[in-house]
């Protein structure tokens, strides 16, 4: 295999990467803001369901989260697109409930404590002026919480950046596949292939670095 073909790999195993990377985040981002939404609600039906799915999830391992997505929808009969559970598009989306579940723990403890440093006073303007819960939560209050919370937030997401590798042991092409694939084949590279997948991830870290860096100097609100 000569370098041309060792980068499309990777390249490869990148876009991989990055795909299951963003349908991830915007899984985690709805699932998210539905779970601090739940958690300041005031039904208790709704905050004690909110806050039992992330104590349950957030305290298990991602990747028992992976393995129950993986082996446990099957197993239920949940599949998408084929009756393998281990083809490609099922192994994706596998994996991406796994990553949205997970993560949307965290985005929702992030908004959950965004949302409390909104002045009480705030909610009872809102509310004064007849404003419903759902109508005060989505119009006033969470649009400051994702400001407030924009440096935590982008942890959250650079974590799920790098949460993403999981996936390769679920039969899904991402950069750790990629890497293996091709230490299977040129084991004389193995260091500077390892060094190589070191540095790619680093490079899709800085950028998002970078871009919640702008969001913060843009939007944050300092209380």
């Amino acid at each position: 295999m000569d370098f041309l073909q060792l980068l499309e790999m990777f390249l490869s195993g990148i876009w991989g990467t990055v795909k299951l990377f963003t349908v991830a985040l915007i899984g985690a981002l709805v699932l998210g803001t539905i779970l601090a939404g739940m958690r300041v609600s005031p039904t208790p039906v709704l905050r004690i369901a909110a806050s039992t799915y992330i104590n349950v999830v957030r305290n298990t391992p991602l990747t028992l989260v992976m393995f129950f997505c993986a082996f446990g929808l099957p197993f239920l009969d949940i599949r998408f697109g084929s009756t393998s559970s281990f083809n490609s598009f099922n192994s994706f989306i596998y994996a991406t409930l796994a990553l949205t579940a997970y993560t949307a723990c965290f985005v929702a403890e992030t908004l959950r404590s965004g949302i409390s440093t909104i002045p009480v006073g705030q909610a009872e303007a809102a509310r004064a002026v007849g404003l419903t819960f759902g109508q005060t939560l989505s119009q006033v209050i969470l649009p400051q919480a994702f400001r407030t919370v924009i440096p935590p937030l982008g942890s959250v997401i650079i974590a799920l950046l790098k949460n993403t590798s999981i996936a390769s042991a679920f039969n899904n092409r991402e950069l750790i596949s990629a890497m293996r694939n091709a230490i299977e084949v040129r084991g004389d590279l193995a260091i500077p292939l390892l060094f190589g997948t070191a540095l790619a991830y680093l490079i899709l870290a800085l950028i998002l670095g970078r871009v919640f860096d702008y969001l913060e100097r843009k939007l944050v609100i300092l209380r």
